[in-house]
């Protein structure tokens, strides 16, 4: 086992469990968290859950909700789980160690209401990759590209379903294409600022399978103010 830390988030409600050196969430996973707001009853799917960040929080927010995360990493796949029963989450959440380019099967058959994902920002090549294999395959397409990501997601969702997802905002239009291919019709964007003025580095995109085409276009989130704070639209996503 890796060396870990244990953190608090959500005002103490959750205890993370993450690797030291290996792959830790960020800010975008509580960016995309809050953009998610199933009803009482249905299903979420989290592909790529990472630590299982995105689980705990849709749990601890939306008690009635069932949600599965799966995780390619077995030792990603081994904190998740780690994480969800030591916050007690069991009855909620499971954890599935899978690739995901192997779903449906019959323990993760679908389909869901919901598919939310943070798949890897980078085509191979793109960059420097990054010598820890966790954060080099969180980071680039290595074992997955973006229209694989798409299509699985496409499979696993009802008609009518909902795909919300955070990406790099220079591939905007690689995203957009992908989801239309797949069947998943982009039905709202928000631009997502560092500081406000600056320009978009991700952006935050929900999706309907087999949706009519109409994209509404929102507000950009801005994550800081100037003097490093994170702001108050912000600071109220890491709030339960």
């Amino acid at each position: 086992m890796t060396e870990v830390t244990k953190d608090a988030f959500f005002d103490g409600q959750l205890q993370v469990t993450q690797s030291l050196a290996g792959y830790r969430f960020s800010i975008d996973a509580v960016l995309l968290a809050a953009v998610i707001r199933p009803k009482p009853g249905e299903s979420v799917l989290d592909m790529g859950t990472g630590c299982g960040i995105i689980p705990l929080i849709l749990a601890t927010r939306y008690p009635g909700v069932q949600i599965t995360g799966v995780e390619v990493q077995a030792e990603l796949a081994r904190l998740a789980q780690l994480n969800v029963a030591e916050n007690r989450c069991d009855d909620q959440i499971k954890i599935r160690h899978v690739d995901m380019k192997l779903l449906p099967d019959p323990e993760t058959p679908g389909p869901y209401d919901w598919i939310v994902t943070n798949p890897p920002y980078r085509r191979p090549q793109t960059g420097r990759l990054n010598p820890n294999e966790q954060r080099a395959l969180a980071r680039f397409e290595l074992k997955v590209d973006l229209a694989q990501w798409m299509r699985t997601a496409a499979r696993l969702l009802k008609a009518g379903g909902r795909l919300a997802t955070i990406f790099s905002a220079a591939r905007t239009v690689d995203l957009l294409c992908h989801m239309r291919q797949a069947a998943i019709e982009p039905k709202w964007i928000q631009a997502v600022q560092s500081y406000c003025g600056d320009p978009a580095k991700l952006v935050l995109v929900k999706g309907v399978q087999g949706g009519r085409p109409g994209l509404d276009v929102a507000s950009p989130l801005v994550v800081y103010e100037r003097d490093g704070r994170y702001t108050e639209s912000v600071q109220e996503m890491m709030r339960p």
